[in-house]
């Protein structure tokens, strides 16, 4: 990855910072259409808003990025479209995979896979199979992903163990579930940003992000920058997370 942008200085207290960041990069469509440009060509801007954001985690302390790059209600979206998004996904892969290695990012994928091309899905594997080494930084890309879809095939899957006596149902709690998400080997995320100034969580990670802090920010994700990222950050570090309990 490119290693010209200038290091971010790392937020006062790192140990109070995120380890965990989740996006939700929103405005693509309408940051083209500002500029008189098709949808598609936001989202190619987005994509490369990307890697400046992959590559300011080590500065400030963000072990684990997660993205939504495109969920189970996107193929609402008109067949131009959605066809222009896969065919960015897999010049994304062909594009960045060595880059993403030698940076020491390793990726992951999470949602469902079933209703994507062959081509597409095999791409992923290499690509995860390429930076299974890494640990820099954790990049994972929710592709095909919808929070409520990945919980009813984590149940699907759980009872399936149950049906085949490999889970005693009494024994079944709030720690069991996440063993069957797709996130399952994830720390769940701290810090929940989503740009554009829209204000919900549009079915993003609804189990994981359960005591998550939340921005919203009016910024269009083309837009969203280095030094944006790094304030919102820091003003994480500077809160309180309680989890239901009140200060000491």
């Amino acid at each position: 990855m490119d290693g010209g942008a200038e290091p971010l200085k790392p937020i006062p207290d790192i140990g109070r910072g995120p380890r965990h960041v989740a996006i939700i990069m929103d405005g693509n469509g309408r940051w083209a259409t500002q500029r008189g440009r098709p949808r598609l060509f936001g989202h190619h801007a987005g994509a490369r808003r990307v890697r400046e954001i992959v590559e300011a985690c080590p500065d400030l302390g963000v072990k684990y990025l997660t993205i939504f790059a495109f969920s189970t209600e996107n193929w609402k979206r008109t067949q131009v479209e959605v066809a222009g998004l896969m065919n960015l996904f897999r010049r994304y892969i062909t594009k960045e995979a060595r880059a993403l290695r030698e940076a020491g990012v390793r990726v992951r994928f999470i949602g469902d896979r079933v209703r994507l091309d062959a081509k597409l899905v095999a791409m992923m594997d290499e690509l995860e199979n390429l930076t299974c080494e890494n640990d820099l930084v954790h990049l994972t890309i929710a592709l095909n992903y919808g929070g409520r879809d990945e919980v009813a095939r984590a149940t699907k899957r759980l009872a399936q163990d149950v049906a085949n006596g490999r889970l005693d149902p009494a024994s079944v709690n709030e720690e069991t579930l996440p063993r069957y998400l797709d996130t399952c080997v994830l720390p769940d995320p701290d810090l929940v940003i989503r740009t554009s100034g829209e204000a919900r969580i549009s079915n993003f990670l609804l189990w994981q992000s359960a005591y998550a802090e939340y921005e919203f920010i009016d910024t269009l994700w083309p837009d969203f920058t280095r030094q944006e990222f790094a304030s919102l950050v820091e003003s994480y570090s500077n809160r309180e997370r309680r989890f239901g309990a009140v200060p000491a």
